[in-house]
Parts: structure tokens; C-alpha cells; sequence
């Protein structure tokens, strides 16, 4: 008789590849950050181990940094959120089921083209120079004065990640029931009632899966913030790409990397609490409690000999 293999071998190749290709090197990189660089030719060196590296990430200096990219990172997000979703509830809901399929592959015409490409396309565009500018200029306006801000990095990473938005959000809206609506709808309710009590309900995974897709590589993107952002702009990603690329400093780099994976991690654990808490109310008022005793009803006699009484 042939003897089965374990279930957990057919994932061996799957944890093999996390293990080697991301397990191992963030734990390279949480080593390095508590060494140093000993020389001006070296990057790094952990014969002597201390903490002194993140001293000196929670300088004034880097903390600005760390508060401008959350503040980019948190509104980001959200304005992703808020213009995706009508936009996938749209496509999957509203729009006819035969062009459902242009509508995503517009969606993913932007990834067609190279990442910095699109940037800096956005820089052209976005220039004194440029034809935004020229054509404000044309009317009486002052010329475009938004690039190199934190408002052109915003303006920047919501063009570049909203369709990792739109995707899971469209996937997720598509996949609720239609027949639930109707029956929603036939029961007296009306059409933001519906939205909000049955179709945003089932499409929570969809929702959670975007906001994670656009929040975290959001935060450590640096070439947005590079091309688009100049001296205002800085976020996390930059400083973290400089010290490894220019300063050649790897303790401090891998240091800043660590404190803003551990900034990332806290974040999204705080907004599944926020979120968790402020639901709560509406969950409790639609638990169904099985077994609960019901109402004894009056028997007709009953009833009738009261009448009667009266």
C-alpha cells in the first residue's frame, strides 16, 4: 500500500523560498543594525554590538523624516481608499458585465510602463515649466509651484499605488452575492442601506487586502518622494536607500530600515484596533443569539375570556 507524504510537504518549497528569501535577509539586516561603520572605507562592522545606531535614528533630524513619511504614508491611503472605491464598486456592480474586462486591463494600463517612468512623467507635468503651468500661466494664474513639495509626493503615490487599490476592492465587490442585494432592497431597504449593512460588510477581505497592498510598500517608497519631492519631501525610503548607497553606512541604514518596519507593523495593528472598536457597536446590535427563549404567546381562550371580561 502507498504510503502518503505529509500535507506540510507540498508547502516545503514555499517556506524555502520565505525563509532564504526574506526571512534571511531582514535578519541581516536587524544584525547590522546594532553595529557600526568602522572606518571611512568599511560599511559595517558588528564585532562590538550596542544600541547607539537607533539613538541616533530618533535624532530630531531623522524623527521629522519618520513623522512626514507616516503623515504620507496614513493620507495616502486613505485618499487611495476614497477614489478607489467608487470606482471598483462601479466596475464591478454597475458596468456592464462585457466590459468588465477593458475596465481592469485600463486600470492596469499604468503598469505597463516602468515605475520611474511614470514619475517621472509626473515631474514633466508637474514643472513650471510644463504644460499645467504654461496653460494657468495662459489665463492670468502664477506659474505651477507644487513640485518639489510634500504635496506633489502625495499627489505622486496615489496615482502610482491606486490601482492596487481598485483591484482587490473590484475583485471583492464582484464576488458578493446579487441576489443578496435584492433581497435587501426587496425587504424595504434602501440603496446606501444596502451598501453599507450588506455589500461593505462581505466585501471586508477585499478592503483589508487593498489598504495593506498601498500602506506598506507606500512607506518605503523613495523614488516617488526622490523625483517628486526634492528636499521637502523626504521620507524613510530615501535615507534608507543613501546610507547604503552613499554614506555606505550600513548600520544606520539597516537601523532605519528596522525602526520603520516595526513604525509599520504598530501602525496597522493600531488601525485593526480603531477599526475593530468602532464596528463593534454594530456587530453587537446584529448578533444573532441562538437558543434565546422566545416569548410565550397567549392562547386564544385566553385572550378571548379577557375580551369578554371587558
Amino acid at each position: 500500500m502507498r504510503r502518503r507524504l505529509p500535507g506540510f510537504l507540498l508547502a516545503a518549497p514555499a517556506w524555502a523560498w520565505l525563509a532564504i528569501f526574506f526571512v534571511a535577509p531582514v535578519a541581516m539586516v536587524v544584525w547590522f543594525s546594532f553595529g557600526y561603520k568602522p572606518s571611512i572605507f568599511a560599511t559595517q562592522a558588528t564585532d562590538r554590538l550596542s544600541f547607539d545606531r537607533y539613538a541616533e535614528v530618533f535624532s530630531p533630524t531623522f524623527f521629522s523624516t519618520f513623522q512626514n513619511t507616516l503623515w504620507v504614508g496614513v493620507v495616502g491611503t486613505l485618499l487611495c481608499f476614497l477614489i478607489g472605491l467608487p470606482v471598483a464598486y462601479w466596475m464591478a456592480v454597475k458596468a456592464p458585465p462585457s466590459r468588465r474586462g477593458l475596465l481592469v486591463a485600463l486600470v492596469m494600463v499604468p503598469f505597463w510602463t516602468n515605475f520611474l517612468v511614470r514619475t517621472i512623467g509626473w515631474q514633466v507635468i508637474l514643472s513650471p515649466e510644463g504644460w499645467i503651468s504654461t496653460a494657468l500661466q495662459s489665463v492670468g494664474f502664477e506659474p505651477l509651484a507644487i513640485l518639489n513639495t510634500r504635496g506633489a509626493v502625495l499627489l505622486g503615490v496615489v496615482y502610482n499605488y491606486l490601482p492596487l487599490m481598485i483591484l482587490p476592492l473590484f475583485v471583492a465587490f464582484d464576488r458578493v452575492n446579487g441576489p443578496l442585494r435584492e433581497a435587501s432592497k426587496d425587504l424595504g431597504a434602501g440603496k446606501w442601506t444596502t451598501f453599507f449593512r450588506i455589500t461593505l460588510p462581505l466585501a471586508q477581505p477585499g478592503i483589508i487586502a487593498g489598504v495593506l497592498l498601498v500602506y506598506i510598500p507606500l512607506m518605503g517608497d523613495y523614488i516617488t518622494a526622490t523625483v517628486l519631492g526634492g528636499a521637502k519631501g523626504n521620507m524613510v525610503g530615501q535615507l534608507v536607500a543613501s546610507q547604503f548607497q552613499t554614506a555606505q553606512n550600513w548600520a544606520l541604514g539597516s537601523a532605519m530600515a528596522v525602526v520603520l518596519i516595526i513604525v509599520i507593523m504598530l501602525t496597522v495593528a493600531i488601525g485593526a484596533a480603531v477599526v475593530w472598536l468602532a464596528t463593534w457597536p454594530v456587530r453587537a446590535s446584529h448578533r444573532l443569539v441562538i437558543g434565546a427563549p422566545a416569548t410565550a404567546p397567549v392562547p386564544a381562550s385566553a385572550s378571548n375570556r379577557e375580551e369578554v371580561a371587558a
